[in-house]
């Protein structure tokens, strides 16, 4: 056969959480082969190996990027891209509204592959032949409740702009055949009909393959459709009194105690000293509250105190949850962003003194 008269080689864009599905659905176009690279999106909410290098429970867990390992045991180019400014939009305006917590799943799928659809069309603006020919994801009808219905498939590729260029290599026998399966881009016989949260055929499929190393997230990565994480974010938004984030702020919601004695002020306690480690980062945005005579943790002021009975008020709370809890005095020190410091002699607080509804999350 001439060089002329060569089939083009097909090729894919996935996207690659982290998580077996994506895995696997990568795995079977390979095998059909079909080139493929990964994409993976950054948007702040991933449970990653950041958390687990933060907690002592955690110590045992992996500590990386699971995207990049997929990757790398697929063998395939993985572009990670930071959309964190632009996903806010889909966090706070939801079209298709929230699952359980404050996860935007069905919104946050199409803007996924939304993306992806920008991707395809820029790789072919500026490299012709070596563009992307379809999507790839490694969605399950009934997997999610929310976005994984055999009723929000379609929605998903319409919305997105992706159309029927988006293939769902565990699922597409249980759907209407796509381009690539309508051009014999890739055999549809050879794709899987996989449905509901029954994870037993993509255990089959893994030690087919024989994967026996993968991420196993109960219900996803997205700290978003944790109940605790939701209300954390929620009272956030009430405090400020207008619904925004930044960065630094998905980041603290992740750690530590948080309670809000006030409407006007919430303290993060650090729980450990891995946590104490991770908040000292932002001593030079927020006041701190740190132990003096005793071991104690380190606490950060999100908001202000409008009476030195406040301040003392949190100096207890704070010296309840350090080695000084039972002594009559602890001393503490308050420092301001900017360095200025005062050390304050307060009676820890004692377990009725820190009421329950404090308690954010």
């Amino acid at each position: 056969m001439t060089q002329a008269t060569q089939p083009i080689k097909r090729r894919a864009i996935a996207l690659v959480s982290g998580g077996l599905d994506s895995m696997l659905a990568v795995k079977v176009m390979q095998e059909q082969g079909i080139e493929v690279e990964g994409v993976n999106f950054f948007t702040g909410f991933c449970v990653e190996g950041h958390t687990h290098a933060i907690r002592k429970k955690d110590k045992d867990k992996e500590k990386r990027n699971n995207s990049l390992w997929v990757a790398e045991q697929l063998g395939i180019k993985l572009h990670i891209i930071d959309i964190s400014e632009e996903y806010k939009d889909v966090v706070l305006n939801p079209r298709h509204g929230y699952g359980a917590n404050l996860n935007p799943c069905l919104d946050c799928k199409i803007f996924m592959v939304n993306q992806a659809t920008l991707m395809i069309n820029k790789a072919r603006e500026f490299a012709g032949d070596r563009g992307f020919d379809f999507i790839v994801t490694g969605e399950v009808i009934g997997q999610r409740p929310k976005s994984q219905r055999k009723e929000t498939m379609p929605i998903i590729s319409q919305e997105s702009g992706a159309d029927d260029r988006l293939l769902r290599p565990l699922c597409a026998r249980n759907l209407p055949p796509t381009l690539p399966e309508r051009e014999g881009w890739v055999n549809r016989d050879e794709l899987h009909d996989f449905s509901g949260r029954n994870r037993k055929p993509q255990m089959a499929l893994a030690k087919k393959f024989g994967l026996d190393d993968f991420a196993q997230p109960a219900g996803g990565c997205c700290f978003l459709t944790d109940e605790s994480y939701s209300n954390k974010l929620s009272d956030l938004w009430k405090a400020r009194n207008e619904r925004r984030y930044e960065l630094d702020d998905i980041m603290l919601l992740k750690v530590g105690r948080h309670l809000r004695p006030k409407p006007h002020y919430k303290l993060i306690i650090s729980r450990e000293e891995g946590e104490n480690r991770f908040l000292e980062g932002y001593r030079y945005m927020f006041s701190s509250i740190t132990t003096v005579s005793c071991p104690g943790p380190l606490a950060l002021v999100d908001g202000s105190f409008e009476s030195d009975e406040e301040l003392q008020q949190a100096a207890a709370i704070v010296a309840r949850y350090s080695k000084g809890r039972v002594l009559d005095e602890v001393t503490l020190e308050i420092r301001q962003p900017d360095g200025v410091a005062r050390q304050v002699t307060v009676r820890p607080a004692q377990p009725d003194d820190v009421l329950p509804a404090w308690n954010v999350g």
